[in-house]
């Protein structure tokens, strides 16, 4: 614990191989870390893409514990766990929107709450609907929010839950499964680690998955 560095917690690495008491307890912290990201308004600073990406790199640290002593069967495993916690954080989201109704939109700013990412989240959810829910998942911040104006509007629930499953399923299976078998491709058919380079990876990703939301915002600013 002396050797802590507050820095560590916007690395995504950190949670997964993270211990307690000698006891490893990553997967714990990335299946609350995904339930957090929707679930909860102040998961929108944590890691999602990148962790889903480096969990599929460490699967096997991971799901060591219920090992099914299968190479695809594991990462399986790791994805669906994942995505349920997906499945849960955004229904509690939704709910959440819906019982609050408009209160966000008339709640102060704080350190963990931000009323722009709200109505920029309203925005993508009046441009593409229902769909959103899915598009919203590959996408930081707007991921947060995206259930609950799903709840405040008021969104059909067997609809959401149809969108919510999709969507949850789509980015744990694509992003565990992209990291897991990019990390066997580079390390067998290349001979490098991705894990001596993973800073590089998450500064990519991180990158690549906010893009689309800076580019919004920007181009709102500019108009």
């Amino acid at each position: 614990m002396n050797n802590f560095d507050w820095k560590q917690l916007f690395n995504p690495e950190f949670y997964i191989l993270l211990e307690f008491g000698g006891i490893k307890i990553g997967l714990y912290v990335v299946l609350f870390i995904v339930f957090a990201e929707t679930g909860l308004l102040a998961g929108f600073f944590l890691p999602g893409d990148s962790l889903l990406f480096l969990s599929g790199i460490y699967s096997e640290t991971l799901v060591k514990e219920f090992s099914t002593g299968n190479d695809f069967l594991n990462v399986t495993l790791l994805s669906a766990m994942v995505s349920l916690m997906g499945i849960i954080g955004n229904s509690f989201g939704y709910w959440f929107g819906k019982k609050s109704g408009n209160y966000l939109f008339k709640k102060q700013d704080n350190f963990f709450f931000k009323k722009k990412y709200l109505y920029q989240s309203k925005d993508f959810f009046d441009k593409y609907g229902s769909k959103a829910v899915v598009f919203a998942r590959f996408l930081p911040i707007v991921r947060t929010f995206a259930p609950v104006v799903a709840g405040i509007a008021e969104m059909d629930k067997k609809r959401f839950f149809f969108y919510n499953v999709l969507g949850s399923v789509l980015w744990s299976f694509s992003m565990i499964f992209s990291g897991h078998y990019l990390y066997e491709f580079f390390l067998k058919s290349l001979g490098i680690d991705l894990k001596h380079y993973i800073e590089y990876i998450v500064i990519g990703i991180i990158a690549i998955t906010t893009f689309p939301v800076l580019y919004k915002f920007l181009k709102k600013r500019t108009n």
